[in-house]
């Protein structure tokens, strides 16, 4: 599975990098996440405990960053398994571009996924990855995220809400979630 993207994070560049590397912020933006805990500066391990199609099941994985180039990006590298339900490992690179007072965080994944929920079918693993995602960026824009002074037109919000739902994610945070969960990214 390969996707690419970008999401658009109302901080600054330092406060997103920032976000992307703290446990406690990715605890609370991860679906499903139980536990995180960083066991050195380039490593993670986690377990997340999610519902995709008729399948529950908790993950655990570890994830590595490398090519460290702070605030602009990483890589990051891992794999999980959900016994039973089936395993997830692959990369993604980061990059963060400043744009005025926000970030656009761009994203390029390769991520394979195997057992029981690759037999589930690409539309199952796809929607699935895309509604987590969405869930991800839009929890991780709350808590990171500067709180919008003006609304935006009920135009603008119904279109930020359709492309929301279509992203696929990835970020030390995204792709843990997708690590650990596999369909996820």
């Amino acid at each position: 599975m390969d996707m690419n993207g970008s999401q658009r994070i109302e901080a600054s560049r330092e406060a997103v990098y920032a976000g992307l590397n703290d446990v406690d912020i990715l605890r609370q933006c991860i679906p499903g996440c139980e536990s995180i805990e960083k066991t050195s500066e380039t490593e993670m391990v986690a377990k997340v405990t999610l519902r995709i199609g008729p399948v529950k099941a908790s993950f655990a994985g570890t994830v590595t960053l490398s090519d460290l180039d702070p605030p602009n990006g990483y890589t990051i590298s891992g794999e999980g398994s959900g016994g039973m339900a089936g395993f997830a490992k692959g990369g993604a690179n980061v990059t963060l571009e400043p744009d005025g007072d926000a970030t656009i965080l761009h994203y390029v994944v390769k991520a394979e996924i195997g057992g029981k929920l690759a037999q589930m079918g690409s539309r199952l693993i796809d929607s699935t990855a895309k509604k987590l995602a969405g869930d991800f960026f839009a929890k991780f824009g709350e808590v990171v995220g500067k709180p919008s002074d003006v609304e935006a037109p009920p135009e603008e919000q119904a279109a930020s809400k359709g492309w929301m739902s279509r992203i696929l994610g990835s970020s030390a945070t995204a792709f843990l979630a997708i690590v650990l969960a596999p369909g996820l990214l």
